[in-house]
């Protein structure tokens, strides 16, 4: 069985308040991308790995690799105009493997249970989408007014997302929508029905400085 997976690392600085793009940030001694790339390097070192970066990164993304991941089996390739056309790309750079799992770059704290239950899960169903319960209680605003939602019905969403390589090229080649703010909803559009699975919830993404912070304790204690 062969896997790969492409990590999203398009993001920008602006929220965590750096002129440094947020997954290029040190988290406790190495950058969070590298961190991010380490997980699935990890949980299996046969994984060809694409990552998507914007052009004018490609010398700063050579320079971490020679000094990180020399020897990985690791595939740059430009970005595109919004997060679709960027996975677009790298799922082009995949090659022929199996399964494909889709990633943010700036989720460094995905654990090895969660990949295993994704990409186990993706040889059972076409799209595969790790959650995590809400805590908080919900409203939904409608005008001037709101009403009560059942949190037990919603989940928070995390990745890798994970999929068929057959099911989420096909699912890709559909025109782009403003819709589309993950890959799952790409495959729905698409008529593939949506699998969810237990994530973990340290498997936030991180865009602020607080949850900067947040990563920076969990690394410290050994995640």
């Amino acid at each position: 069985m062969k896997r790969a997976t492409v990590i999203v690392a398009g993001g920008s600085g602006s929220r965590m308040g750096s002129t440094i793009p947020k997954q290029y940030l040190d988290l406790n001694g190495k950058p969070i991308l590298i961190r991010t790339i380490e997980k699935f390097l990890s949980f299996d070192a046969e994984m060809k790995v694409v990552l998507v970066i914007p052009e004018q990164d490609q010398e700063r993304w050579n320079e971490l690799k020679e000094r990180y991941l020399a020897t990985a089996n690791i595939t740059a390739v430009s970005g595109g105009k919004t997060r679709f056309h960027s996975v677009k790309n790298g799922l082009s750079a995949t090659g022929e493997v199996d399964y494909v799992g889709i990633h943010d770059a700036v989720r460094p704290l995905v654990s090895q249970r969660t990949l295993e239950f994704c990409f186990e899960a993706a040889t059972k169903y076409d799209t595969v989408v790790p959650v995590y319960p809400m805590k908080s209680s919900l409203r939904k605003l409608e005008g001037d007014h709101s009403r009560a939602v059942d949190r037990s019905s919603i989940v928070a969403v995390q990745t890798p997302q994970c999929f068929p390589k057959k099911v989420i090229s096909k699912a890709f080649e559909q025109d782009y929508q403003e819709i589309f703010t993950d890959d799952a909803t790409v495959a729905e559009f698409a008529g593939y029905k949506v699998h969810c699975v237990d994530g973990n919830e340290e498997n936030i993404k991180i865009t602020t400085p607080y949850d900067l912070k947040i990563a920076e304790v969990l690394v410290d204690s050994g995640f």
